[in-house]
């Protein structure tokens, strides 16, 4: 009788395992021996899984669950990846993996099936060191494991009568390519360490290198990387060497923060990322009410031991603090924090958050600008009974914020983008962006804020040329899924659907529940005749926004477009989709 059953496979195979035979055939033998032995079995074994065969230049394995078969795949790329780092390029032994779920008939010592070929297939379109899985597996670990997917889109492999949608899995197998560096010095500010006795004072950690990177970033004459990028790096200990790669610098600061009581220490080091070269280190004492002063006293010495001959007014202008009360400024910080999570309980905790600093501090214009994003957020995701009065409020403190502070950059693109989302005038949005942008000239969010601004005034090349300074500000970007879906949303407006959705794939990769791209996507589907994955994005949005219709869309896309046939083809598309009206 024929036992058949669902089965994460793992297909792999050494590349250019010929030429490695060719060149030396007993090392590259006993190489492929002992990689099957110390990485790939054991890896198999702890996921739960069973080598089915091994080919003599690769194997085929059946995994209980994709979410096992990826994790397993991960292991033994890694572990091949670091036992190979010695070894001379051309004699280094890479597999290719591909990693399928689907149906299979098993045997004793084989299994066979399309689920196989598919993961077969796929395991040819690898490159070296690299996993690719099908959109199975994808929708079985998205969100799941902490790894990120590049969208493919829809490809063609042998024997496979329609298209096959992969994606690629980003290993530790595959170092990023080298950023090339800035005409102008570069810095990368890490997250300090928490040594404080309560680990709940992260927060604070947190907020004073968000204050040192934002004071860094008014310095025309330094690059400086976004805090979202930096921040990819918490809790990790990266090689320094690595970090400058990744993001293209030349310098990197790091540091620890330890507060009790009432006294705050900070050390600071700054390193030269290629050589690895300490190049100043300095500690910083005082009491809790001198934290701004501390600040300026790093910033000042990371200035000046990067660009000595910096005029004293830029320095200067890199010392404004948001506000002088101590405890308006905390609750600032943790509101920031609760913001960070871009959960419907996080914006909201953050609201309650910034109203009691605004009690403390009416003059805080940075509190003011963030609780109307805060609200205007909370419209987006459709996470309110009554948008049209929260836009009024959301609209209302971003003026507020613009009275009491007509010249800090932060203010403005935060200002811009609320009034922009909200149905004020996008003329005068784009240049409150514009403000923000010749003021501080390294605000990866402002340049992201003006990329959306555009996209939805009717110029998407204007649009993804900020997008793609936005990205080169913050290369590892946090919160990258947001950008991705204005990319999107810029590719749709300039009547480009399959870039679209190529790029919407990419945004729900990163962001799975972000609202936009699911209706950008189902749209584009619909347009290019995919109708059975449009209607199935139109329930992914459903599920996310259960009363989600035509009708509401509507007064939506009246607001955010300046051209109507822009949100017109948003709504013939989700239309077609199914989306009742």
């Amino acid at each position: 009788m024929t036992t058949r059953r669902l089965a994460a496979i793992i297909a792999a195979d050494v590349a250019g395992y010929s030429r490695l035979m060719h060149s030396d055939e007993e090392r590259t033998h006993a190489a492929y021996l002992a990689i099957m032995t110390d990485a790939v079995a054991p890896a198999i074994t702890q996921h739960g899984g069973r080598l089915v065969k091994s080919t003599g230049d690769g194997f085929l394995a059946e995994l209980p669950s994709a979410v096992e078969a990826v994790r397993c795949a991960l292991r033994f790329q890694g572990e091949i990846a670091r036992h190979a780092a010695g070894d001379p390029p051309e004699q280094r032994l890479t597999f290719r993996v591909g990693i399928n779920l689907g149906d299979v008939i098993v045997e004793p010592h084989d299994i066979f099936g399309d689920g196989v070929n598919l993961a077969a297939r796929l395991e040819s379109l690898a490159e070296p060191g690299g996993i690719l899985i099908s959109a199975a597996v994808h929708e079985q670990v998205r969100g799941r494991i902490p790894c990120r997917f590049d969208d493919l889109g829809e490809q063609q492999v042998k024997n496979m009568a329609a298209p096959v949608r992969v994606y690629r899995a980003l290993t530790a197998a595959e170092p990023a390519a080298a950023l090339a560096l800035p005409d102008k010095p570069s810095i990368a500010a890490l997250p300090f360490q928490n040594l404080s006795p309560d680990p709940e004072q992260g927060y604070f950690a947190d907020g004073l290198v968000e204050e040192i990177i934002t004071a860094l970033s008014r310095v025309r004459s330094i690059f400086v990387i976004a805090r979202n990028s930096s921040f990819a790096y918490k809790g990790k200990s990266p090689d320094i060497r690595q970090v400058g790669r990744e993001l293209g610098v030349q310098y990197v600061l790091e540091g620890s923060v330890r507060r009790a009581a009432n006294r705050v220490r900070v050390t600071g080091q700054l390193i030269d990322a290629p050589t690895g070269a300490h190049i100043w280190a300095d500690r910083f004492e005082g009491q809790l009410d001198d934290i701004f002063e501390l600040q300026d006293k790093i910033t000042t010495s990371v200035v000046g031991a990067i660009e000595p001959k910096l005029r004293s007014a830029e320095i200067e202008r890199a010392r404004r603090k948001p506000t002088g009360d101590l405890r308006a400024y905390d609750l600032w910080l943790r509101a920031l924090a609760h913001f960070n999570t871009l959960s419907r309980e996080g914006i909201e905790e953050a609201i309650r958050v910034l109203e009691r600093a605004i009690e403390i501090d009416p003059d805080f214009a940075l509190a003011y600008a963030q609780l109307a994003r805060c609200l205007s957020f909370l419209v987006l995701q459709g996470w309110v009974l009554q948008p049209e009065s929260c836009f009024r409020e959301s609209t209302r403190l971003a003026h507020v914020a613009l009275e009491r502070s007509k010249d800090d950059p932060e203010v403005l693109a935060i200002a811009a983008q609320v009034l922009g989302s909200s149905g004020a005038d996008l003329d005068a949005a784009i240049s409150l962006v514009g403000k923000a942008i010749s003021l501080n000239p390294n605000s990866a969010f402002a340049f992201w804020i003006s990329g959306m601004l555009h996209a939805r005034s009717g110029d998407p090349e204007a649009a993804l040329e900020h997008l793609e300074r936005a990205a080169r500000l913050s290369p590892m970007d946090t919160a990258a899924g947001l950008r991705h879906a204005i990319v999107a949303l810029a590719h749709f407006v300039a009547g480009r659907y399959e870039l679209a959705l190529q790029w919407t794939g990419k945004a729900l990769n990163e962001a799975p529940n972000f609202i936009p791209p699911v209706r950008t996507r189902a749209a584009c589907l619909a347009h290019l005749g995919r109708l059975e994955e449009a209607r199935r994005a139109v329930a992914q949005l459903r599920t996310l926004r259960p009363d989600e219709t035509i009708a509401r869309l509507r007064v939506l896309t009246d607001i955010q477009f300046r051209h109507r046939e822009h949100a017109e083809a948003l709504l013939e598309g989700l239309r077609l989709a199914g989306l009742p009206e």
